[in-house]
């Protein structure tokens, strides 16, 4: 895809509770053998709670007044027209997600020739938001062994970290690095197209308070 062409901005928002996690063991290096759940795809509650609105106990003590509602979190989704590259803000978090043929070739961990460009871009973003801990995430389609995906997408995950590192080169930064393969599709494996969706490396950081 030629670099400079016009972005299609498919921007989302939405008000949402956010549920924040606290990622531990963060690497340096190498990604995880036991990935824990990416942010954002952790399960809801599978139906409704059924509440009774007479319940003595949900009503508030007299003098009592509700707190003011407020947004907790607003999501902005920018997307390249290719669909190659897709950004992901929101007041916590950014989040980067470039397709796997933008950065590697078939079945391969060996960045291409475009890749360093792209994820150089994302280190200037790094910089600007003065993150210090990044988590790089790969992810795979269905196809093949999930047991052969699950190394790819670590794999993929960890070339990634290197460049960034590279371009970084700042001895406090953390990274998570971890291959999760043909978990969390953001697409159905059904076709071609949802698949390319879910061959994808993810790079996603604080944003800055200021």
């Amino acid at each position: 895809m030629n670099p400079t062409a016009p972005r299609l901005a498919l921007t989302l928002t939405a008000a949402s509770v956010m549920f924040a996690t606290n990622l531990l063991a963060a690497t340096t290096a190498h990604a995880d053998d036991t990935p824990s759940v990416p942010p954002g795809t952790e399960p809801s509650a599978s139906a409704p709670v059924n509440v009774d609105a007479n319940d003595p106990d949900l009503k508030l003590p007299e003098g009592a007044t509700l707190a003011e509602a407020k947004v907790l979190d607003i999501k902005q989704v920018v997307e390249d027209q290719s669909g190659d590259e897709r950004r992901e803000d929101t007041n916590a978090d950014v989040k980067f997600a470039l397709q796997a043929e933008v950065l590697f070739g078939k079945d391969s961990a060996k960045l291409s020739a475009e890749a360093r460009a792209r994820i150089s871009a994302i280190a200037e973003e790094i910089n600007t938001q003065n993150a210090t801990k990044i988590r790089v995430f790969g992810f795979t389609d269905n196809l093949g062994s999930s047991a052969h995906g699950d190394v790819l997408s670590k794999q993929r995950a960890n070339a990634v970290q290197e460049v960034l590192d590279q371009e970084l080169n700042d001895p406090n930064l953390t990274f998570e690095v971890r291959g999760y393969g043909e978990q969390y599709p953001i697409s159905s494996n059904a076709t071609e197209s949802g698949r390319k969706k879910n061959r994808r490396v993810e790079v996603s950081f604080p944003r800055s308070e200021d």
